[in-house]
């Protein structure tokens, strides 16, 4: 869906961070004319979910209760890496979805030189090289999704197939099964073996 004005609208967050992680899947999803197909994706509650940064950071639980849903919520990961979540709020719980891999189609060359060089698969496959391909950095935090900024998000061209699995890349909370896939897309950040969701 290069190209097109569609954009995704405020309600699509305002519901629980499950149905929006797995309904993010095959979006389109831009920042500042770089990106592509959301193509993996991470949900996390604000209840009771111990690898959500509201269980531990005061911080990230005033944003949650100050800001409005479709706001970008950006945090550095290894002192590296800056990682992208959408806040989902004012369903059955609150919470935010990781977006953990894209499919680039836009901006390629532009994200290839960002990383080193780097082409393919690999470009956008797992968070922190999302990150690093997009040039994202602390001035992402706040930003609205659904508004009129840097951040684009349409919605899928088609339906998709969906895979689950367990999170991957925490310590806590390990066993929900809140990841979600395209399953088959080279773009992946690692494989997954579990049964359509």
């Amino acid at each position: 869906m290069k190209g097109s004005n569609s954009r995704i609208g405020r309600d699509f967050f305002r519901r629980d961070p499950v149905g929006c992680a797995r309904d993010l899947l095959g979006c389109e999803l831009l920042w500042e004319g770089c990106g592509g197909r959301i193509v993996e994706t991470e949900a996390y509650s604000v209840v009771n979910d111990e690898a959500c940064h509201t269980f531990t950071r005061p911080a990230s639980r005033h944003f949650v209760q100050v800001s409005k849903p479709g706001t970008v919520y950006v945090y550095l990961n290894y002192g590296m890496y800056w990682l992208l979540n959408f806040l989902v709020k004012g369903g059955t719980e609150d919470g935010f979805v990781l977006v953990r891999a894209l499919e680039p189609t836009v901006g390629i060359e532009r994200m290839s030189h960002r990383r080193g060089g780097i082409t393919g698969r690999k470009l956008c496959a797992g968070p922190g090289r999302l990150g690093m391909a997009l040039g994202l950095g602390r001035e992402a935090h706040g930003v609205d999704a659904c508004g009129n900024g840097p951040l684009s998000l349409g919605p899928s061209a088609a339906p998709v197939e969906i895979l689950s699995g367990r999170r991957i890349g925490i310590s806590r909370a390990v066993d929900y099964p809140w990841r979600f896939v395209i399953p088959g897309n080279e773009c992946l950040s690692a494989p997954i073996r579990i049964k359509p969701a």
